[in-house]
C-alpha cells in the first residue's frame, strides 16, 4: 500500500473518537459560519485543532461537542471553533509588487483622506505594511488615510492590534524600514519589536465576517486588499463575497488579490487591471 493511501489511524489510537460523519460535519459547519470548504486531506489538521477545544472544555467525545455548538448557535464557542479552523499565514509586504502598486496609486491620488481596507488582516502584518507604504508615498508618519483591518478571527485581531512581532518577523526588512517604523524591545522585551505608534493610529481593528449579508464599513475604499483568503471558498461563495465587496468600490478603487487566485468566473463584477488587480466592472452594483 502506498504511502498516499494509508487510512486514517483508527479511533482507539486517538486521543477522541473521530469518525468520518463526524468530520462531515465539521466540513458543513465551517462552510455555513465562515465559508471555508475543507478538503478531504485537512481531516487530521481538523482534529488536532479542535481536539485542543475538547480538552479546554473537558469533552471526551467530538459528537458531543459538535451537537453543543448547533444546540447553542450564538454561542460564544462558535468563535473558537471558527478561530481554531482559520488559517492565518502573513508576512510584512507579502507579494511586494502590491505595495510598489499601491505607493503609486497613493502619490497619484492628489491627497486625502482615503479609506484602505486589508479584508483579512491576520496578525496585522498586511495593514501596518499598507500603513507604511502610505507614509512612505506622502512623506509624512501622519498620511491622510484610514486604514480598516477586518478578521474573523478574534485571535489574531488582538495580537494585530497589540503590534508586537519576535525581531525574526521584520528580519527580511531593509535597515531603514525597521529603524523608522519599528521599535525594538529590550529588558524583558528583548528579541520583540513594537510598531511605531503611528502606524497603529491609522488602523481601526474590528472583526467581520465576510459571508455577512452586507458590509457596514464605510466605503467605498481607494483599495481593498482580499489577498489569500478567497482560495478558502468555492467559487459561489467567491462570488457572492465579490458581489458585496463591489458595492464598497467605485470607479478608481482597487482591489488588490492573491497570486493564485483567478477571477474569471466572475467577470461580470470585476475586471483586471494589472497583476492580481481588479477595478469594478461598471456594470456592477453599488450601494
Amino acid at each position: 500500500m502506498s504511502a498516499t493511501h494509508l487510512p486514517h489511524p483508527p479511533t482507539d489510537q486517538r486521543e477522541f473518537p473521530f469518525s468520518d460523519r463526524d468530520f462531515r460535519r465539521v466540513c458543513q459547519m465551517i462552510h455555513a459560519r465562515a465559508g471555508i470548504a475543507l478538503a478531504p486531506g485537512k481531516r487530521d489538521m481538523v482534529y488536532g485543532r479542535l481536539s485542543r477545544r475538547l480538552r479546554a472544555l473537558g469533552m471526551s467525545d467530538f459528537g458531543h461537542y459538535l451537537d453543543q455548538l448547533d444546540a447553542h448557535p450564538d454561542g460564544e464557542e462558535w468563535q473558537a471553533f471558527t478561530n481554531a479552523l482559520t488559517t492565518n499565514l502573513t508576512a510584512f509586504f507579502r507579494e511586494p509588487h502590491h505595495f510598489e502598486r499601491l505607493h503609486a496609486q497613493l502619490a497619484e491620488s492628489g491627497g486625502g483622506p482615503l479609506k484602505l481596507w486589508s479584508c483579512a488582516a491576520s496578525t496585522g502584518e498586511e495593514p501596518y505594511s499598507i500603513a507604511i507604504t502610505a507614509c512612505e508615498a506622502f512623506g509624512t508618519l501622519t498620511p491622510p488615510v484610514r486604514i480598516l483591518a477586518t478578521d474573523i478571527d478574534t485571535q489574531v485581531l488582538a495580537t494585530a492590534q497589540r503590534g508586537v512581532y519576535p525581531l525574526e518577523r521584520i528580519s527580511g526588512l531593509d535597515e531603514d524600514t525597521r529603524r523608522r517604523y519599528f521599535k525594538r524591545g529590550t529588558g524583558p522585551n528583548e528579541g520583540r519589536c513594537r510598531v511605531h505608534p503611528a502606524l497603529q493610529a491609522l488602523v481601526d481593528f474590528r472583526p467581520l465576517n465576510l459571508l455577512d449579508a452586507r458590509y457596514d464599513v464605510g466605503g467605498p475604499f481607494a483599495a481593498i486588499f482580499c489577498r489569500n483568503v478567497m482560495i478558502y471558498f468555492d467559487k459561489p461563495t467567491q462570488r457572492d463575497i465579490l458581489s458585496r465587496l463591489v458595492t464598497q468600490m467605485d470607479a478608481t478603487s482597487l482591489l488588490y488579490t492573491g497570486h493564485s487566485e483567478n477571477y474569471l468566473h466572475a467577470a461580470d463584477l470585476i475586471q483586471p487591471c494589472g497583476r492580481t488587480l481588479y477595478r469594478r466592472n461598471p456594470s456592477a452594483a453599488r450601494a
